[in-house]
């Protein structure tokens, strides 16, 4: 009788480590959109190219944002991510010389004296 007992604890404990037939598996991996310069080279080229698109009063995502703005001192990937953040990917740099880093200067100093409509703190599409 006591082999009887042992046996039928066995057979019933061993079921629970079996795969139930009736549950449902479900994916645990979430959708994440990288940007469109996502593993391409992150140039000032394509930097304009995301900014002509960004839209300030629209929600942030990794395909509107302001490819120069900078947080905490730290410029985004090319989908949007800073440093420190999760999905952080170190964006592909092309070569550049002083004459480059000049003619790109005075881009960006003509863009922040002619911002887009909407482009304030505190906006939507805006980090800051």
């Amino acid at each position: 009788m006591f082999k009887k007992l042992i046996i039928a604890t066995l057979a019933v404990s061993a079921g629970a480590f079996a795969p139930s037939p009736f549950a449902a598996r479900t994916s645990t991996s979430l959708f994440f959109e990288y940007g469109k310069y996502d593993e391409k080279e992150w140039s000032n080229e394509a930097k304009k190219d995301v900014y002509d698109s960004w839209d300030p009063n629209q929600p942030r995502s990794t395909t509107n944002f302001n490819p120069f703005e900078t947080f905490q001192g730290n410029s985004p990937d090319a989908s949007g991510i800073y440093p420190g953040e999760n999905r952080y990917k170190d964006p592909i740099r092309p070569d550049i010389n002083f004459q480059q880093m000049m003619a790109e200067r005075a881009e960006a100093e003509e863009r922040a004296a002619n911002p887009k409509p909407g482009d304030v703190p505190g906006a939507p599409g805006c980090k800051n």
